[in-house]
């Protein structure tokens, strides 16, 4: 096996064109250098290299060396890079946005975990509904969730979960009003809206079947923590993502209405500008939230 520091020295004499230049770039003496091609010659069995005192050139032979020696310390070096950034352990700041809903859903329960794992790192989150401007406020990561695709930003998008959105309600609404056995019969029931604009629930059944429903409005609310309150509380049916549900439907506070019944799903998208996610610090939180929110969404498809 040749020796790849051998191998250096060789590409470095021919790149500067001699032993004492090779030196000089290296810092080492011109003896090394040259000792270093003569051992690298006896190694290979063969003639690198013509030099006297007024000529230094290649042979054919290490001509044709040259060139995949120098590609080898190319790759050598890559491969040394491409470790050093894995191992690398990531600091700075990074900053994010996210909305309200989505910061108390996903993010509040896995940020303090990722402050563990790098304690060099810095994570500023900024909870706002606005829609922000990444690069002109100086962001690196948003956390957006979506009901229809997002535009194109020329931003970097990658997904983190989909998840059903699913009706449910109290068990003791259920008991006093009756539990819908057919999309037709959600008419008849209050339902606990999410906006003026949505009144009108469009459900999707089994084999792709779809219907659409009025119910009778029994509370408008934009924040869905609150509309989960109030379900809980008894007022009404009400449409919300599954995860956010989830630990009301386990503790029997909450059960599903129409099982085999979708009202859409909510998707939830992380979004960065290219030249910030090369950034050791970013790439770990990216690479964080997505094993952390991958799992998550592949779980939400399962019925509780």
């Amino acid at each position: 096996m040749l020796n790849l520091n051998d191998l250096r020295f060789f590409v470095m004499a021919v790149a500067n064109g001699g032993f004492a230049a090779a030196g000089r770039a290296l810092g080492v003496p011109k003896s090394t250098v040259s000792k270093r091609v003569a051992e690298l010659e006896q190694a290979l069995q063969a003639r690198l290299l013509y030099r006297s005192s007024r000529s230094f050139t290649l042979t054919d032979a290490g001509r044709d060396f040259y060139e995949h020696a120098r590609a080898a310390l190319i790759e050598a070096e890559a491969a040394q890079e491409a470790v050093q950034r894995r191992v690398a352990e990531p600091s700075g700041t990074v900053r994010i946005t996210a909305s309200v809903p989505t910061a108390q859903q996903y993010l509040a329960m896995h940020l303090p975990a990722l402050a563990r794992a790098y304690p060099r790192l810095h994570v500023q989150l900024e909870v706002s509904d606005r829609r922000v401007d990444l690069v002109q406020e100086g962001f690196d990561i948003a956390v957006r969730s979506h009901f229809a695709p997002l535009p194109d930003s020329g931003l970097v998008q990658r997904q983190l979960a989909v998840e059903e959105i699913v009706l449910v309600a109290s068990p003791a609404y259920l008991s006093g009003r009756g539990t819908p056995q057919a999309p037709a019969q959600l008419s008849d029931h209050d339902g606990l809206l999410t906006g003026a604009a949505a009144g009108t629930w469009r459900l999707r059944g089994p084999a792709g079947t779809g219907a659409e429903v009025t119910p009778v409005p029994r509370m408008t609310v934009n924040e869905s923590a609150v509309l989960l309150g109030a379900a809980v509380a008894g007022l009404g049916i009400v449409p919300l993502p599954q995860e956010l549900c989830r630990a009301a439907l386990a503790a029997g506070e909450l059960v599903r209405v129409l099982p085999d019944w979708t009202a859409g799903s909510v998707t939830t998208t992380l979004l960065m500008p290219a030249r910030r996610g090369q950034l050791p610090g970013v790439r770990a939180t990216v690479d964080f939230l997505v094993q952390c929110l991958a799992p998550a969404s592949a779980g939400a498809h399962a019925r509780p």
